[in-house]
């Protein structure tokens, strides 16, 4: 894993997005250098449109989820996204290329050029995806054999092809296993001799409780001095999964942990980025805003907008703004329900809308008054805020930051309709609270798009 700007990144994720980014362009360059036209200014201007061509693939792949973290993807569907890809490519590539003051002879010869590295680079992916590399095989030794070091051994197992789970050392105060398919190490070895003999690259420390001596910390000690990287459960699961697991989690871990800045700066920033990036996504979205409020009036009348109360910054309470999706009675009984699938109440318009996020986009008026952000946490209602609060631990921290339009949660788990759902949800708000910097508040939003795309979650 790689540290962007406070953001993990797995290495390969890196090398996919360098790998689209510059094998379509050195191919594109090579092709017009060795068969094209000759001359300085011919070449530096294949080279500004072959980087246009690439630039435009990666952000299409991103949005596609070809780079996401974890995915449940199988082969067929892999193969289909990339199929995808190749054929929007092939309009993009002819609409940028098409542009230079170039012979028909050329502009072909870079068209065939850049699809065919394109070709390649999506094939290799495929192959890659679902087939085991021996050579850049991660392997990794999980410290205790209790329900934590099943969840992380799951985990790792989803998480690529490349981890191998060499083992699970039990500590002194495991008793039994909690699953028949861990591999147990015996304890007649100590844990560095272990690692040393398996060629371990990695140990996560998967127990709970740590007093008592339970820990070998000189081992771990060696161990890390000898090269081997060591992890316990909450910095596990924040690289690898993007979240902070609650049943992992200590409030010292929290308070003098990194992470957690606001900041004057931090906070101007993003106040600006909301501005300009809100009034860009007003402007561009004004017709389709019309076009939706029509159809809400045909068919089940006014109003067309709906108002409801949330909890904001620091707990305050702000009315967030919606295209209403339900029927005018949704509520009539005045109690809170939690929006389900294929909810009753919503109507045949609002079911496409929540389906498309168009509902969403009024909230973007909250976005420049202050209210909201663009990027943060999901705004919930009072009674619930005040349900969770008291059944979840570290609930309240989400109104730590301004609410959301879309945030880290949103993109990263389905819609939440349960206090499970909510547990869920939590851990990945909690990580976008230690480490929200503008190029995650980036990330997020071209992921947003992805799932908007993929219609990943919608109710």
């Amino acid at each position: 894993m790689i540290k962007v700007f406070s953001h993990w990144i797995h290495w390969k994720t890196m090398s996919r997005i360098a790998l689209d980014f510059i094998l379509p362009s050195v191919c594109l360059i090579l092709a017009i250098s060795l068969w094209g036209p000759g001359g300085e200014r011919a070449r530096q201007a294949v080279f500004v449109y072959a980087v246009i061509f690439a630039l435009a693939m990666v952000v299409f792949n991103f949005w596609l989820g070809l780079y996401s973290r974890t995915h449940s993807r199988s082969k067929a569907q892999t193969r289909a996204r990339a199929a995808l890809s190749l054929c929007v490519s092939i309009p993009i590539a002819y609409g940028i290329f098409s542009l230079l003051v170039i012979s028909s002879e050329n502009q072909k010869l870079l068209l065939f050029s850049g699809l065919a590295a394109l070709f390649a680079t999506l094939a290799h992916r495929v192959y890659t995806t679902h087939s085991g590399s021996g050579a850049m095989t991660h392997r990794v030794m999980i410290f205790g054999t209790g329900e934590a070091a099943s969840s992380v051994g799951k985990a790792l197992k989803k998480s690529g092809r490349d981890i191998q789970i060499v083992g699970f050392y039990p500590s002194p105060t495991d008793l039994e296993t909690s699953s028949t398919e861990q591999h147990v190490l015996s304890r007649s070895q100590s844990l560095s001799d272990s690692a040393c003999a398996l060629r371990v690259d990695e140990i996560i420390i998967a127990v709970r409780e740590r007093r008592g001596g339970i820990l070998p910390l000189r081992e771990l000690l060696d161990c890390k001095l000898s090269g081997v990287a060591v992890l316990d459960l909450s910095s596990y699961f924040e690289r690898a999964l993007g979240q902070i697991r609650l049943d992992s989690l200590r409030a010292g871990w929290l308070i003098f942990g990194e992470g957690f800045r606001q900041g004057v700066l931090r906070t101007s920033i993003k106040r600006l980025f909301d501005i300009v990036a809100a009034s860009i996504l007003v402007l561009l979205t004004l017709p389709l805003m019309a076009v939706t409020a029509l159809f809400i009036v045909l068919e089940d009348g006014s109003p067309i907008l709906y108002r409801q109360q949330r909890v904001g910054l620091n707990g305050r309470l702000f009315n967030v703004i919606k295209f209403r999706s339900m029927g005018n009675d949704a509520e009539s009984d005045g109690k809170p329900r939690w929006a389900a699938a294929d909810d009753d109440r919503t109507t045949r318009v609002g079911r496409i809308i929540r389906k498309l996020r168009i509902d969403e986009l009024p909230q973007l008026f909250s976005v420049l008054s202050g209210d909201m952000s663009l990027v943060g946490p999901r705004p919930e209602r009072p009674y619930f805020v005040d349900m969770l609060t008291r059944d979840i631990p570290f609930y309240a921290a989400r109104h730590s930051v301004k609410p959301g339009v879309t945030g880290w949660a949103q993109v990263s788990y389905q819609y939440g309709a349960s206090v499970d759902d909510s547990i869920q949800k939590l851990q990945y708000d909690l990580y976008y609270l230690k480490n929200h910097t503008l190029f995650l508040d980036i990330v997020i939003l071209f992921e947003t798009v992805g799932v908007v795309l993929t219609g990943k979650g919608a109710q």
